[in-house]
């Protein structure tokens, strides 16, 4: 059986021999074919070129995807994982905050035949204190109101049979998280506890803005909490303004208002509109997602494809020689 690695990189250009290294080691610790996907996803530094240099003389095979331009992590292990060509596969970092070894692991449940997918269940990380704490809350947030089957410490990399693998890519959604769509299918699932190693090179990739995308993008794409939310805003609205009413009577009959309806109107205005811009905000969110939706763009779009091999110096391959990228989300 084949066993296929995809990594999304971009911005890596530091790490990028550490990688290769952790590759190599990864093959030399595993019976039986292996290969690596490694994806740049419009990475404006040299992480292209020197992957180009390098992975000829790699001693695996391997893929090199080039993306037009920067779609964002999902969708470059998309990309990977719909030219993978093993019988199972995983997900890796390139920046190596997840212990290669992890990657062992996950093999070996998927190996045994029980699983379907198995994630990387995140029990530590050395992460500076702000980003540990901001972890802890999006995540705690996420299993409570969205998915509570995610695990405590959130979830960065997986592993999955093909058969998963091309369910998963059947789900073509736009402003969605690829890591939401794995729990959504369900399937025999299984965890490897892991502890996520610090940085060493370069910095990461999830600004602030990607980070509150994120967040907007696993809320609005699985679950109705905001509708949900907004609905209960309004009914105590509705409640809040009778009750406000009775108030505003009793004083406007006892003559302690002495601008009749002034009170009444202001506070009315003020709530109301509030409530109203809350809302239009809200349905916009997932009116804007499903317009998205019917557009038909492509997710991605693959500049050049490269596969290499120790046996030769490596080609170019165009994506229709090596899959359907009609049936996967992408162009060429």
């Amino acid at each position: 059986m084949m066993f296929s690695v995809v990594v999304p990189v971009y911005r890596n250009e530091k790490s990028v021999p550490d990688l290769l290294t952790s590759l190599e080691e990864l093959h030399r610790n595993m019976n039986g074919r292996f290969e690596a996907i490694l994806v740049v996803d419009g990475s404006p530094d040299r992480c292209g070129l020197l992957l180009a240099e390098q992975l000829p003389q790699a001693g695996f095979d391997s893929q090199l995807i080039l993306l037009s331009r920067n779609y964002g992590s999902f969708a470059a292990i998309r990309a990977g994982l719909a030219r993978a060509r093993g019988d199972v596969m995983a997900v890796m970092a390139a920046d190596l905050q997840e212990p290669p070894e992890l990657i062992l692991e996950i093999r070996a449940k998927l190996m045994s035949g029980e699983f379907d997918v198995v994630v990387g269940r995140r029990v530590g990380r050395e992460d500076p204190p702000f980003e540990r704490l901001a972890s802890a809350i999006f995540w705690g947030l996420y299993r409570k109101f969205v998915q509570p089957q995610v695990p405590k410490g959130g979830v960065d990399v997986f592993g999955c049979t093909s058969s998963f693998r091309d369910h998963l890519l059947r789900l073509v959604e736009r402003n969605s998280t690829l890591v939401g769509l794995v729990f959504w299918l369900g399937f025999r699932r299984g965890e490897v506890s892991y502890s996520r190693r610090a940085r060493t090179s370069g910095r990461s990739g999830w600004s602030l803005t990607r980070r509150i995308r994120y967040l907007l993008d696993s809320t609005f794409a699985f679950s109705d909490l905001p509708i949900r939310f907004l609905s209960g805003v309004g009914l105590l609205g509705i409640i809040a303004s009778v009750v406000l009413g009775v108030v505003v009577l009793v004083a406007r009959l006892s003559g302690q208002i002495p601008v009749p309806g002034y009170a009444a109107t202001i506070l009315a205005v003020m709530f109301f509109g509030g409530l109203n811009a809350l809302g239009l905000g809200v349905i916009g969110e997932y009116v804007w997602r499903a317009f998205e939706n019917t557009k038909g763009r492509p997710e991605f779009v693959v500049a050049n494809h490269m596969v290499y091999s120790p046996a030769d110096s490596g080609r170019n391959l165009s994506p229709e020689s090596v899959g359907s990228p009609e049936d996967r989300g992408e162009a060429s």
